[in-house]
């Protein structure tokens, strides 16, 4: 039997293209067996899946592989990569931002890319900007993240950022306004992502029910065209988890003297003593703290 990827659901249909179809090729739109509403399992986009062919051209969703990754907001399977998009000026580059970020991509379990977009309005003679916006290049770097300047009207990072999509399926996420359409329609002319209608909200509240389709790109590999991480609540994540989701805490904490240590007033906390010798940046410390309270306060009122 045939298996594909599912690029589009939308109205009870789901999308399929086949694993040997070449680029441009249709897919082949399907229904979904009934025992997966029985095992309460739906398709996702993103899902690769067998199927088979019905009598009038359509058919029927028959199997569903197993994922790698599943995210809730967007609703979609099996994506391995999520290009974070922060704008160096206008507006200005925002750590706690990226870090809140950040913690979400690492509980999904997700690689994550951080695109720094704008390097173009950085005057020559801002040696201020200029000099923070290298010093968050190698902190995060030094982290493990992979850091990439870009800037849309110079073309400048595009190559770099085209390979590291190919073979992937991605998702784009970031602040309102960072450049994620120029960025995207700069790399990709033909895409036409809805990436102007991305915002962010950072409270709980209605969210966008726009489908999440599977754009594919020339060079192999899917953009998903979805709003992305839209609400960073933290209510998916338990406080214990924080910790674990910054990678440099995650390394140290196995040698804290309690089991379960929150890094905030236990004696003999590893992660404390890397902060006070310098090996664990003041920002990302500072940033822990917030979320660890924003979490408790949040915990408190739901």
């Amino acid at each position: 039997m045939p298996e594909g990827l599912i690029v589009k659901a939308l109205s009870g249909y789901y999308y399929v293209k086949d694993h040997e179809a070449s680029p441009g090729e249709p897919t082949v739109q399907c229904r979904a067996r009934g025992v997966f509403r029985i095992k309460g399992k739906s398709p996702l986009v993103g899902d690769r899946v067998v199927y088979a062919l019905t009598e009038n051209g359509e058919g029927t969703v028959t199997e569903i592989k197993p994922r790698t990754t599943e995210l809730i907001r967007p609703p979609v399977a099996n994506v391995n990569l999520a290009v974070l998009v922060f704008s160096v000026k206008e507006p200005d580059l925002n750590l706690n931002l990226l870090d809140k970020f950040l913690v979400h991509i690492e509980h999904e379990g997700l690689d994550a890319l951080i695109c720094l977009t704008k390097m173009d309005l950085i005057a020559e003679d801002d040696e201020q900007t200029r000099e923070a916006v290298q010093q968050a290049k190698k902190l995060y770097e030094s982290i493990g993240y992979e850091v990439l300047e870009t800037s849309s009207p110079q073309g400048m990072g595009a190559d770099r950022l085209r390979e590291r999509l190919a073979g992937e399926i991605s998702v784009f996420s970031g602040q309102s306004g960072v450049g994620k359409s120029s960025l995207l329609n700069a790399m990709f002319p033909d895409l036409d992502l809805l990436t102007s209608e991305i915002s962010l909200r950072l409270g709980r509240g209605r969210h966008t029910t726009r489908h999440v389709e599977l754009v594919e790109l020339e060079g192999g590999g899917y953009i998903a065209d979805t709003p992305g991480f839209s609400q960073l609540d933290f209510l998916e994540l338990g406080v214990e988890e924080l910790s674990s989701c910054f990678r440099e805490f995650a390394a140290l904490q196995g040698g804290c003297k309690f089991r379960g240590c929150t890094h905030l007033h236990e004696p003999d906390c590893k992660v404390r003593e890397a902060l006070e010798n310098g090996e664990i940046a003041e920002s990302r410390y500072k940033h822990y703290t917030a979320f660890f309270q924003e979490m408790k306060d949040k915990k408190r009122r739901y």
